[in-house]
């Protein structure tokens, strides 16, 4: 399976990341406007570069255009779609099935809520994505999806609805079990819980949801 890294322009821990890259590899890396920052300083082998590049230090800029191999893809500051937008649309081109967002939050508001809209557009393109930062992993779901302690991202897991209205929704394994319960924009039911068991399952019947997988800054976890 094919798979895209994306360094965003919003707020990134270079020591997190830097550890994450150092066990994990990607088939393509994809520097957005100052993300080409970030990547300076991570060492990492950028295959395409995407944005209006209005936010990037010259001097960072001049030195990846002088890099052979590298994609261009420059665009005008006034545009339809965002540059992580853009980005994600480069990714899914080259065909890959997995995209990894990094530096996709933090900053402003308005980017970092579009970014995880961003995760769907990716879903319904037939792709899997997700966002990453220190205390989260942002992904969507449209069916139902197993979850094993060892691999969660933190102690705590959330479902927030995309969708207007979530139907159906049963909670197995988890420390707050549901049972066909239906949510919907707006109360905060499927915030904060936590998995009982080894392995823990959510099923539903209609609507997306927004699953976050997280921890406390500190790492020390809230009883």
């Amino acid at each position: 399976m094919k798979n895209a890294l994306i360094i965003s322009g919003g707020s990134l821990d270079l020591e997190f990341a830097a550890g994450f890259l150092k066990e994990h590899t990607y088939d393509m890396a994809i520097a957005v406007d100052s993300g080409l920052q970030a990547a300076l300083e991570l060492g990492i082998s950028v295959h395409a570069a995407v944005g209006d590049f209005d936010s990037v230090d010259p001097e960072v800029y001049r030195s990846f255009q002088n890099q052979k191999g590298i994609l261009w893809d420059i665009h005008k500051p006034e545009k339809d779609e965002t540059d992580t937008e853009l980005a994600v649309t480069t990714a899914l081109k080259a065909g890959c099935q997995h995209i990894t967002m990094l530096g996709a939050l933090g900053g402003r508001f308005d980017h970092a809520l579009g970014n995880i809209h961003l995760l769907y557009y990716i879903k319904t393109h037939g792709a899997e994505g997700e966002i990453l930062d220190s205390q989260n992993r942002i992904t969507v779901l449209m069916e139902g999806r197993r979850f094993c302690r060892e691999k969660l991202w933190g102690k705590y897991i959330s479902f927030l609805p995309l969708t207007f209205q979530v139907t159906g929704i049963t909670l197995q394994g988890f420390r707050y079990p549901l049972y066909k319960r239906d949510i919907s924009i707006g109360p905060c039911l499927c915030i904060s819980n936590e998995l009982s068991e080894e392995e823990a399952v959510i099923q539903f019947e209609e609507g997306v949801l927004i699953c976050v997988e997280s921890k406390d800054k500190t790492g020390l976890e809230e009883k």
